[in-house]
C-alpha cells in the first residue's frame, strides 16, 4: 500500500524514539501495513489525517464490507498491552478488539471497530463532556487479569523522575513545581489504596463516537494502580481555555473537588497526581522544544 504518514505522527514518533529511530520504523511501515493487511483479511480505504501521535490509523474495511481500523505502532508504543487491555475490557465502555481470539497480526497491529473519529468528548460543552467522560472511565477501572504484564503507577512514574529533575536542572525556575511534583508522588507512592486496571492516558479526546454506544474510549496505554492517577490527566482537559479564562485557577480547583466526589475518589490524592502528571507534561513538552504546551501545564501545575 502505498501512503504518506500523517506528518503529526511522523513529528512526534522523533520527538519520543529520536529521528533515527523513528525513521527507520518510518521505512519499514509499508511493508508492516501491507503484512497486517494481510493478517487480518481486510482492504484499506485511507490513512486517517492528522491521526494520532503514537501511531497510524487506517481505515480498512472485510471481505463483507464491514469497516473497521487498522492501528499499527511502534513496540515502544506497546500494541500488546493495548490488545490485553482491550481484550479484558470486552467492549466495556472502549473500543472493541475485533479477532481478538485470533493470534496477534505482525507487528501487533490492531483491528478495532470503527468509530466516528473526528466526534471526540471535545464537541460538547465542558459540563457535557465531563459528565460523560466520568461514566465511560468508571467503567474502565476493573479488576486486571490473571497474568497480566502491566506495569504499575509507581513503575511508570518511577522513569518519568530523573527527566524532570534535569528538566529543573537546566531552568532552576521550574524548580519548586518539579519538587513539590516529586513530592506529592513520593507520598503517593507508598501508599497505593488499589490496584486496579487504569486507561492510562485518559482525556476528553480519547473518548469518541460511536454506533455500538453513544461513546467509547480508544488509545490506551494500560497500567495497573489507583483510579486518581487515571482520572489526574481528565483534570488537565482544555487547559488552554482555562488559562484564557479569568478565573481558571478557581475552575480547575473546583474541577478537581468535583471529579473527585462525583467518582468517589480522594480529593487529596487526585490533586497530588495531577500537580504531578501536569509538570511531568510540561518539562517533557518543554524539553520537545513544545514551549507552548508545556507553559500551559506549568502553569495550570502552578495553581494546584
Amino acid at each position: 500500500m502505498g501512503f504518506e504518514p500523517p506528518q503529526r505522527l511522523v513529528r512526534a514518533l522523533g520527538e519520543t524514539y529520536g529521528d533515527t529511530a523513528a525513521a527507520e520504523w518510518l521505512g519499514s511501515l509499508p511493508a508492516l501495513t501491507d503484512d497486517a493487511l494481510s493478517a487480518h483479511s481486510v482492504s484499506p480505504d485511507r490513512v486517517c489525517a492528522p491521526g494520532g501521535r503514537s501511531s497510524l490509523v487506517l481505515l480498512v474495511h472485510g471481505a463483507d464490507g464491514t469497516p473497521a481500523v487498522l492501528k499499527i505502532a511502534p513496540s515502544g508504543a506497546a500494541p500488546a498491552l493495548e490488545r490485553a487491555a482491550l481484550a479484558h475490557w470486552s467492549g466495556w465502555g472502549a473500543v472493541e478488539l475485533l479477532g481478538a481470539d485470533r493470534p496477534a497480526a505482525p507487528g501487533d497491529a490492531l483491528l478495532l471497530e470503527r468509530l466516528h473519529h473526528e466526534v471526540s468528548l471535545r464537541s460538547l460543552p465542558e459540563a457535557k463532556a465531563l459528565l460523560e467522560a466520568s461514566g465511560i472511565v468508571r467503567r474502565l477501572w476493573v479488576e486486571p487479569p490473571a497474568g497480566h504484564a502491566f506495569e504499575t503507577v509507581a513503575e511508570r512514574t518511577a522513569r518519568q523522575v530523573e527527566p524532570m529533575r534535569v528538566a529543573a536542572a537546566r531552568d532552576t525556575e521550574l524548580g519548586p513545581l518539579v519538587s513539590a511534583a516529586l513530592g506529592a508522588r513520593e507520598e503517593l507512592v507508598q501508599d497505593s489504596p488499589e490496584l486496579l486496571l487504569l486507561h492510562g492516558n485518559f482525556r476528553q479526546s480519547k473518548v469518541l463516537s460511536g454506533e455500538r454506544a453513544p461513546w467509547l474510549a480508544v488509545g490506551p496505554e494500560p497500567l495497573t494502580g489507583e483510579r486518581a492517577y487515571d482520572l489526574a490527566r481528565l483534570v488537565r482537559d482544555r487547559v488552554e481555555d482555562l488559562i484564557a479564562s479569568p478565573g481558571g485557577a478557581a475552575t480547575a480547583r473546583r474541577r478537581v473537588k468535583r471529579l473527585a466526589e462525583s467518582l468517589e475518589v480522594d480529593q487529596a490524592r487526585l490533586r497530588g497526581w495531577t500537580l504531578f502528571r501536569a509538570v511531568e507534561s510540561g518539562t517533557r513538552a518543554l524539553t520537545a522544544g513544545r514551549t507552548q504546551d508545556g507553559e500551559l501545564s506549568l502553569e495550570f501545575a502552578g495553581w494546584l
